[in-house]
This record gives structure tokens, C-alpha cells and sequence, in this order.
């Protein structure tokens, strides 16, 4: 097939103007394209907020602008497959066939997907589209990119287009230096610092996708403690609300109060709270929770058990069968809460996740409106004021995420000034520089929340009902829809009304959840157990050890141990029974405030247990 066949397909008039199927942000992203390109070659930038229709507006992209073949990037294999799905014409629920914007389809679009080596460089000559990930076509071992003369793409389509400046997507722009490349992002800007490339020549607001009901309407809640007690290097303190205000721009503070317990308590209480609101009308809403590591998202979903929700991690440690598992469990509606580390990112659509419970102090926007979006997606599409159609977000004053809040609410102006201003260096996790560097991480932080009261909630829904310009908006986005406001009845006090009235129903009274005795020592064993297990292993890293190695088990031929990290692991448990004054074995009969006891020890364990091994190794000449 070549350029002139392909160039005439895509001069087919797509039925845009009428077709009662079409987003508005999809339609007016397609004009928008269109206009830019009968002017400019410059690489183009398209917002679109998750959930509103970006693929589908990747298939009207091509038509009245292409001379030649489409080239659609993902920048994940879960992307791809749904976007391949969506641009297969073979397809009857492809999108060309569910809008009805193009009638006949025998003659194509027609898509290849890199997927691997089923495909080859034919069946991209005999396609119209072709539709790959970016580690498919940049990443591997070189055998796509080679394969194709410069001019073999007229358009390159970037989904998630904030990453479209690392070097991989950077080669794919040399490799066809002559393409119009458009960029879709929800977030046109990076949280690394780096200007995404490109010009922004069209923004869907996120206030409008909301009114339209192509997204949730969200809503923040945060925990707010009138006091609160801690211990911070050996210095005890007790601080007001006004005064944790003050301190939560400290990280030191933000860091302790994400893996402080009673802190993760407070906000694992509240989720539950919300989704049970959410869940009054019927619907079986989830949780979705960002940890800052792995123990901690462990630690998170023990705490979710603890109250009775069934409750799975997932992080990039386990293996895919694993995460498959968790997932299939999720999907099939056998879990409430998903904790997750970095991993349900961009892409992951699961509409029955509409609480975001934060218990990582994210450092810069971008992240945190990449984790806020995984509860955007509507449970049904098209219905505004439908009350499943309600995302919240709870998070706790101390981890300074109001800012990001605020700014995430601000993305909506047209403020080129705003949006250098949210790019700042990326810093999005607890995690210290020491600890990047390969120093040891304490399994406690250095600052103890012993208590906390907690008397109310604050909270700030997206869509204000004082704010003209959202009554405005809303007034349009009805008449949008082919509505008439004044004949629903629908005055501006009305809408108003309506709004304030949902705003109240989210203006709960905290209140902490049961947990009964025997699942709290059930979890808190648990807990004992799974950080053992990361203690021993982060006990022989910092002594520069492998987990297969040999290295010291020479020295304790007694104990019989079949690797380093297993020798290491029995002197942990061993000193861990020493101080929980326990024989081996009969961890199952011990109450909670001995279990209690071993995890507070835990940190000293650590240490006696690495300073044993240096003595040891010591006395026989380093272990050789």
C-alpha cells in the first residue's frame, strides 16, 4: 500500500459535525488539530483529561490531516492492547463503528500492532495505522526502528505525552524527522523539571469533563488533627492543627507522618468511612491506596484487614503471576482496598475505584494527579449527577498535599506562568537522598507519632458552588447536552443548591472503625513476620552481601543454613524471640502486647544482628 492510497483513505470526511456519539473533547481536539496543521509543523500538544475519550480521538486524528501512515505510541503494553482494540475496523465495537463517524469500513483504517514476533515489517506496509509501545519499537535490541525508510510515517501519535522527551521517544522523532506529532496528556507538564516538547494547541478543562459526566466529580478530604503527640529525636512535642499546618512543609515532619501508624490509621479509617458512603446506593466502590514502599504498603493493607475489608498490595517485587492474581481479584470485586507502589499508573482503568486514600507525601503535581486519575473513570458514562459517579480523595493535613490540591484545581487556566510553576524537581516519595545513595533505611522513622486526635475533616469539592464561573460552565455544559436549564428548573440558585447540597453529603464526623482483638494480633503476627523477612534482607545488604551468597554462613555451621540471607533471617527471628522472651515456633500463642513488643524492637534487632555478624566475620580473618 502506499503513501497516495492511504493519503486518499484518510481524506475521507468523517461524520464529526453530526454525529451524536462524538466528545466534545473530541471533537473540538480533532479541529483544533486540523487547524494547526493546515498551518504549522510544529510538534502539537492536546490535554485531555483521563477518561474522556483519548483514543478516540486518535482515531479521528489521522482524517483531513495525514498524508501518508499513522504511527500510535503507548507508553505501556496495557495501553496498546486497548488502543489496538479500539482501531481495529474488524472490530464491530471499534470506535469508527460505535460513533457511527465512518460508514464503511471494508477499505480500512487498517491497524498492525508490534507485538512482538508475530508481527513484521509487511504487515506494516499493508496497514494504514500502526499501533506499538515504546519499549517495542525503541527498546528493542533495534530491530523496528532500522526498519523503516524516514518518510514511512506522516503522523506520530504519543499517548501519555508528558513522557515524549525522554531519549526513547526522542529517537522515534529522528527516525521520521519530517512527521506531525501530536502529544495526548492529561498533564502537559513533568514533575523532573524538563518542559515537555511541543506546543499546547488545545485543553479540555477538567471542571467541564466533570459537568459533562465524562469523569467523576472529586472531591478532597483530608484528616485534621486538633492535636497531635510525637516524639521527634528524642524530643517530645504536642502541636495544634494551626501548628501542624505550620511544621507539614518540613519533609522530616510529612515523612513522619506518612509511616507513622496512628497516622496511616486515621486515614485508612476515613477511606472506609467514604466508601461506605459511596457504596449506600448499591454499587460495590473500592479503594485504591499509594504507599511509599513496599513494607509500607504491606503495613497499609494489614491495617485494612485489621477492620475487616479485604485488602491486597501490589509493587513491582512480585512476580506477574502475582500481580495478575491481585489484579483478577480486584476486578472480580473480592477486594476493597488495592495498595499500591507505582504500578496501577498510567492507563489502569477500573471505573469501581473511586476512593484515592494517599498515604505517600508526593513531592511535585504531576504524580500525584497520575495516582488522583486512577479514580476519575465514571461508573456511568454520560450521567453527570449520577452519585456513583463520585471520586474522593483522603489524604491527612500533615503530608502537605493541599498545595497540590489547589494547583491541580488551577490546571484548568490558560496560565503558561502556572504551568512553569508547577514543574518543579522530582521528589515524590519519602524516600531520602541517603537512602537513594545505597544507605541503610531505618524500619521506623525518626519521628513517633504516639497520638493524635482527630475531630473533623477538611474538605474541598473540585467543582465550587460559589464560584460564577462553575455555575457558568455547568449552565453550558447542560445546554451542551441538548438540555434546557430554565425548563428543568434549573436556576442559577438551583444549581447552586444542588452542588452545595452534594458537598454537604461528603461532611462526615470522623469516626474510627471496629477491630476486633483477634484479627488485630492476627495482623499484627503478620506484620512481625513480613518485616522480619525485610529486615534480615536489608541487614545483609548493608554488610555488602548477597541473598545466594555463602559468605556467612561458614561462620555459623550449627545453624545449617542453606544461604546467606536464610542464616540471617534465623538471627533476626532469634533475637526477635530473645526480646519477645519466646521459644521458636510458638509465635501463634502470643498475645498482642508481646507481638507488640518484637515490632517495636525491631530497629535494635537489626543493629545487634549486623554487629554480631561484623564481630563474627571479624574474629575469622573477614570471613575468607
Amino acid at each position: 500500500m502506499n503513501n497516495e492510497e492511504i493519503t486518499e483513505l484518510f481524506k475521507t470526511e468523517l461524520n464529526v459535525e453530526s454525529s451524536p456519539n462524538l466528545r466534545e473533547p473530541q471533537s473540538q481536539g480533532w479541529r483544533a488539530a486540523r487547524d494547526h496543521f493546515a498551518q504549522s509543523g510544529e510538534h502539537a500538544i492536546l490535554q485531555i483529561p483521563v477518561g474522556c475519550g483519548k483514543t478516540g480521538l486518535m482515531a479521528l486524528l489521522p482524517f483531513e490531516i495525514a498524508r501518508g501512515r499513522v504511527l500510535v505510541i503507548a507508553p505501556n503494553v496495557e495501553i496498546r492492547r486497548r488502543i489496538s482494540a479500539d482501531l481495529d475496523a474488524a472490530n464491530a465495537d471499534c470506535f469508527w463503528n460505535k460513533t457511527a463517524v465512518m460508514r464503511d469500513l471494508s477499505h480500512g483504517p487498517f491497524v498492525a500492532v508490534l507485538d512482538g514476533r508475530d508481527a513484521n515489517v509487511h504487515d506494516c506496509q499493508e496497514s494504514h495505522i500502526v499501533v506499538t509501545n515504546i519499549q517495542q519499537l525503541a527498546s528493542s535490541a533495534d530491530r523496528w526502528l532500522p526498519a523503516f525508510p524516514e518518510d514511512f510515517f506522516d503522523m506520530i501519535l504519543v499517548d501519555e505525552g508528558h513522557h515524549n522527551i525522554a531519549p526513547s521517544w526522542q529517537r522515534v522523532f529522528e527516525a521520521f524527522p519530517k512527521a506531525k506529532v501530536i502529544s495526548l496528556t492529561a498533564t502537559p507538564f513533568r514533575s523532573d523539571g524538563q518542559a515537555v516538547e511541543g506546543k499546547r494547541i488545545y485543553s479540555y478543562p477538567f471542571s467541564r469533563a466533570m459537568m459533562m459526566g465524562y469523569i467523576k466529580r472529586i472531591t478532597s478530604v483530608s484528616v485534621a488533627p486538633s492535636e497531635i503527640y510525637f516524639t521527634y529525636r528524642d524530643d517530645d512535642r504536642r502541636h495544634t492543627l494551626p501548628e501542624v499546618l505550620a511544621l507539614r512543609e518540613q519533609q522530616w515532619f510529612s515523612k513522619g507522618v506518612a509511616l507513622s501508624q496512628e497516622c496511616n490509621e486515621h486515614i485508612v479509617d476515613a477511606s472506609i468511612q467514604y466508601l461506605d458512603l459511596l457504596r449506600q446506593g448499591g454499587t460495590r466502590h473500592q479503594i485504591i491506596a499509594v504507599a511509599c514502599s513496599v513494607d509500607h504498603a504491606r503495613q497499609i493493607a494489614s491495617l485494612y484487614r485489621e477492620r475487616g475489608r479485604a485488602a491486597r498490595e501490589i509493587h513491582s517485587q512480585m512476580s506477574q503471576e502475582e500481580r495478575d492474581d491481585v489484579l483478577l481479584d480486584l476486578r472480580n470485586g473480592r477486594i476493597d482496598a488495592i495498595v499500591q507502589v507505582r504500578i496501577l499508573g498510567e492507563g489502569f482503568d477500573h471505573p469501581l475505584l473511586s476512593v484515592a486514600a494517599v498515604f505517600n507525601p508526593f513531592r511535585s503535581l504531576s504524580p500525584y494527579i497520575q495516582f488522583v486519575g486512577r479514580i476519575m473513570r465514571v461508573v456511568h458514562q454520560n450521567a453527570p449527577n449520577h452519585p456513583d459517579n463520585e471520586g474522593i480523595i483522603v489524604s491527612h493535613v500533615g503530608l502537605n498535599l493541599d498545595q497540590h490540591w489547589d494547583d491541580f484545581r488551577d490546571i484548568d487556566a490558560e496560565d503558561e506562568q502556572l504551568m512553569r510553576r508547577l514543574v518543579t524537581p522530582e521528589e515524590d516519595s519519602v524516600t531520602t537522598v541517603a537512602e537513594r545513595l545505597g544507605g541503610r533505611r531505618r524500619l521506623t522513622p525518626e519521628m513517633i507519632v504516639q497520638n493524635e486526635i482527630v475531630e473533623r475533616f477538611i474538605q474541598s469539592s473540585y467543582l465550587d458552588p460559589e464560584d460564577d464561573a462553575v455555575i457558568d460552565d455547568l449552565l453550558a455544559a447542560l445546554e451542551a447536552r441538548g438540555l434546557d436549564p430554565e425548563g428543568l428548573g434549573l436556576s442559577r440558585d438551583e444549581l447552586r443548591r444542588r452542588i452545595a447540597s452534594e458537598r454537604d453529603r461528603h461532611a462526615l464526623t470522623p469516626q474510627a472503625a471496629t477491630v476486633t482483638p483477634q484479627r488485630r494480633r492476627q495482623e499484627m503476627r503478620r506484620r512481625l513476620s513480613e518485616q522480619s523477612r525485610t529486615l534480615a534482607s536489608r541487614v545483609l545488604r548493608d554488610l555488602d552481601g548477597s541473598p545466594t551468597s555463602r559468605r556467612f554462613t561458614m561462620l555459623y555451621p550449627e545453624l545449617r543454613a542453606s544461604n546467606d540471607l536464610a542464616l540471617v533471617t534465623q538471627l533476626v527471628n532469634g533475637e526477635l524471640n530473645r526480646v519477645m522472651g519466646v521459644d521458636a515456633g510458638a509465635r501463634s500463642d502470643l498475645p498482642l502486647s508481646t507481638l507488640e513488643v518484637g515490632i517495636a524492637a525491631l530497629e535494635d534487632v537489626g543493629s545487634r544482628v549486623a554487629a554480631e555478624l561484623q564481630r563474627k566475620q571479624s574474629e575469622n580473618g573477614g570471613g575468607s
